[in-house]
């Protein structure tokens, strides 16, 4: 994926597509920060995997201002979060449905042997582990509690 952001940069900087640009360079900001975070730690550079859990983050984050910003009638600033998020999907795989999420979920209690709400933890890990980027760990966390917990 590093590898892929380069080469989209270039393009970007050729085509003169600033908020591209600026949203590349963003991009690879953060995953720089965190590199250096993790060699802080002792652990290797971020996998492919935990890029796309760090893009979710970046998304989540500006689906957030962009609520603040429309509740403030700031359209310039919302319109910006918008453009920013579409790129940023750009690079992740296809969003699941709410059919394939609970889907995935019977699945991963399946698969962790889970049989009540102690068992989350490896249900998640599970989603997570398999499903990075693909689907909203948020709204999934509350899906599996409520399968777990029997409502």
């Amino acid at each position: 994926m590093r590898e892929q952001f380069a080469e989209l940069l270039k393009v970007a900087m050729k085509a003169g597509d600033k908020r591209r640009v600026s949203t590349i360079r963003m991009i690879t900001s953060a995953l720089k920060d965190r590199d250096i975070e993790q060699r802080g730690q002792g652990k290797e550079p971020l996998t492919d995997d935990e890029i796309l859990g760090l893009l979710q983050k970046m998304v989540k984050q500006r689906q957030e201002s962009l609520a603040i910003y429309q509740q403030a009638g700031r359209d310039d600033l919302a319109t910006q979060e918008s453009e920013e998020i579409a790129i940023i999907m750009g690079f992740m795989p296809a969003q699941m449905d709410d059919v394939a999420v609970k889907a995935a979920i019977v699945d991963a209690i399946e698969a962790a042997g889970a049989s009540s709400v102690k068992d989350m933890g490896k249900v998640m890990a599970f989603l997570k582990d398999r499903y990075a980027g693909q689907m909203d760990f948020a709204k999934a966390s509350g899906t599996v509690k409520g399968m777990l917990s029997g409502a």
